[in-house]
């Protein structure tokens, strides 16, 4: 079993609520993955420390503890630089301790999580992506350590070459394959509009209720967790609408969550593509969350990474049967529960009113 330190760095400035969020969902993601955090650090650094982002301090306390806690990961809650990773696996090399960064852990849990070949492919790719800088510099870094001024037997660059060219080749065949995917699904949207089917995609930020959306809007009986990334493959459900008596297609995407890097959102472009061809976009938001704000800045920031800044929207507040307060109704925006199926009908008149031929853009959020 996974027995993970977690460990952030933080400005000064940064309150403290912010601070133990951000561990709340680092720790949140370990559990998804099916680890235990036994030993949670935060730190207060101007910056993080260059060699190792932790510092030296910081570095021998995991030392000293290891005994205690007996874990065998470090977590640490941000990106690491080439640099810092490798200090780091060496300085732990002693107590046999892994080395993860906040995209490690999320790629393990993809990994874990993937069933169909296509979500595995873009999780290798996801991978490759991640992996690629920490290779480039390995032949430098290495070189530093050991003292190696040029020479490449010594410094390991020439091996490092060796895995970069095979990383490149191996992302090669991965886009070749996750091409002949798209593909089909180029296909199966042309043979949806020549059938006159409208699309619906849902997306939010991870564990924001979308799977349980769909099961209550198409009555499909996905799978729905309250964990992070439950869903990766996308679902398709049919949608009928009283209104215009017609059926819609309604898709579910894989959640958003802060701090992906552009590359990896790239990654799954072919996971996001119904939501790329959608005619509409449901952003599927945790009524409960006390920072909903923030994350439906990190969604509006992933969807103009992918293009969609002006696709035709709607908000959907979800999980209202938790609310202690009520929300007031806008024209733009629905206040529903998945689990009570509360405000379902309502959602389903916005869909048609965005569907139909005079509907404008929803503005996005400033």
């Amino acid at each position: 079993m996974l027995r993970a330190v977690l460990a952030d760095v933080i400005h000064f400035a940064t309150s403290k609520r912010e601070a133990e969020d951000r561990m709340t969902e680092l720790a949140d993601l370990t559990r998804t993955y099916g680890g235990l955090a036994v030993v949670k650090s935060i730190q207060r650094r101007a910056k993080p420390d260059y060699r190792t982002f932790l510092g030296k301090g910081k570095v021998q306390e995991i030392l000293e503890t290891f005994p205690e806690h007996k874990a065998n990961v470090l977590v640490v809650n941000e990106i690491l630089k080439p640099g810092q990773l490798f200090n780091l696996e060496e300085a732990l090399r002693p107590i046999k301790m892994k080395v993860w960064d906040r995209i490690d852990l999320i790629l393990h849990i993809f990994d874990k999580h993937a069933t169909s070949a296509e979500a595995k492919l873009q999780i290798e790719l996801a991978r490759i992506r991640h992996m690629g800088p920490r290779i480039y510099n390995l032949g430098a870094q290495l070189g530093r350590q050991r003292g190696g001024t040029g020479t490449r037997g010594g410094s390991g660059e020439g091996n490092t070459e060796a895995m970069k060219r095979h990383l490149r080749e191996q992302e090669q065949r991965v886009l070749e394959k996750l091409k002949a995917y798209e593909g089909q699904h180029a296909e199966q949207r042309k043979n949806r509009s020549r059938n006159d089917f409208k699309t619906v995609a849902l997306v939010g930020y991870t564990n924001a209720g979308k799977t349980s959306l769909l099961n209550a809007l198409t009555k499909r009986k996905e799978y729905a967790a309250d964990k992070l990334f439950a869903t990766l493959d996308t679902r398709i459900g049919e949608l009928y609408l009283p209104e215009t008596r017609t059926s819609v297609l309604l898709s579910d995407t894989i959640g958003f969550i802060q701090g992906l890097p552009p590359e990896l959102v790239q990654a799954f472009r072919s996971t996001l593509s119904e939501a790329i061809h959608a005619d509409l976009i449901l952003h599927v938001i945790d009524a409960t969350d006390p920072h909903l704000e923030l994350k439906m800045q990190v969604v509006e920031k992933i969807l103009e990474e992918i293009g969609l800044s002006d696709r035709a929207r709607i908000r959907v507040y979800n999980k209202l049967d938790d609310l202690e307060t009520e929300f007031s109704e806008e024209l733009q925006d629905a206040y529903v529960s998945a689990f009570t199926k509360v405000g379902l009908t309502q959602l389903k008149k916005l869909i048609s009113k965005k569907l139909s031929p005079d509907s404008r853009v929803v503005p996005t959020l400033e």
